[in-house]
């Protein structure tokens, strides 16, 4: 089946009758349509590319892991609410002649001390609803903290995340989305297969043997592929204060080609042990780690 909404309950349905169900992202199977888009034609197609021995499939999800995927997604669409709220202050206050400065922790700061200052020229109106939207603020606030509260507690009880969260520059958000997004990882054969299916891999425009090597694909799951940059990002930042040959190898990376580039880099990485780490139960051994970087490198 193509992945699409609801295939992963069709595919758990369709396996307790005791059938092996695959599904396959709609990017691979459209190549494989001859004439235009049907039903039939869709299952034609379908049929097709699964019979091609590099397809690639998408892991099937339990409950719990669709559980915990539906439980990041509206952590973020919180924090989007927030976000935009937020600027919609800033812009309301801009235009009145107050300016705030950028991010969420000044606005907190600032907010009361607008509304008290009986100085400022704003009317009644206005100060009524700048208060109703400061108070929607501080609402979802608290809603994003229980929702952190919820993802350490499932981080808490699994233990395949705990033992991801050894890794630099991955935490309990990291760990839980990945383990919610890919299970134990048996769906791919290696850890550049993950990391490609994250869209973490250069995208390539090869021709008569001549290679370009261009930015990362960005294909897959874009919140989990952000997540992994900003953990890395985290990480690089204190990169420096570390001796370890992954640190210093991502300290020259820093130092030639900016912080981003080095973020992304480590978040590939990551992505590799991550996939090790689930794929064989293991737990996180960073001199392992280390030799791994240097077998890349070289």
């Amino acid at each position: 089946m193509e992945a699409c909404a609801g295939a992963h309950y069709w595919a758990r349905e369709i396996e307790k009758l005791g059938h092996t169900a695959r599904l396959m992202s709609q990017h691979f199977v459209t190549p494989y349509r001859k004439s235009r888009k049907n039903d039939g034609n869709d299952a034609e197609a379908a049929c097709e590319a699964v019979g091609r021995p590099s397809m690639r499939f998408v892991p099937i999800k339990s409950a719990p892991q669709q559980d915990v995927q539906a439980l990041h997604r509206i952590r973020f669409q919180l924090i989007k609410w927030r976000t935009a709220l937020a600027n919609e202050i800033r812009g309301l206050l801009g235009e009145c002649g107050i300016v705030v400065a950028k991010g969420i922790a000044p606005l907190r700061r600032e907010m009361p001390l607008i509304l008290d200052d009986g100085e400022t020229q704003l009317s009644g109106l206005f100060r009524e609803m700048l208060g109703e939207m400061a108070e929607r603020l501080k609402l979802l606030d608290q809603r994003v903290r229980h929702y952190d509260s919820k993802v350490e507690h499932v981080f808490g009880q699994d233990e395949r995340c705990r033992r991801l969260a050894r890794v630099e520059g991955v935490g309990a958000l990291v760990a839980t989305a990945l383990v919610a997004a890919v299970g134990n990882a048996h769906e791919f054969k290696n850890g550049r297969e993950l990391s490609a299916w994250l869209g973490l891999v250069p995208r390539q425009h090869s021709s008569g043997g001549r290679n370009v090597l261009l930015g990362i694909s960005k294909r897959g799951d874009r919140y989990l592929r952000t997540s992994l940059i900003h953990g890395a990002r985290s990480a690089v930042r204190v990169v420096e204060r570390r001796k370890d040959p992954c640190s210093v190898a991502i300290s020259r990376l820093k130092a030639r080609r900016g912080p981003n580039v080095a973020a992304v880099a480590l978040a590939n990485r990551n992505a590799r042990v991550l996939w090790a780490l689930l794929k064989r139960g293991e737990d996180y051994r960073p001199r392992a780690a280390q030799r791994m970087d240097v077998a890349q490198s070289g």
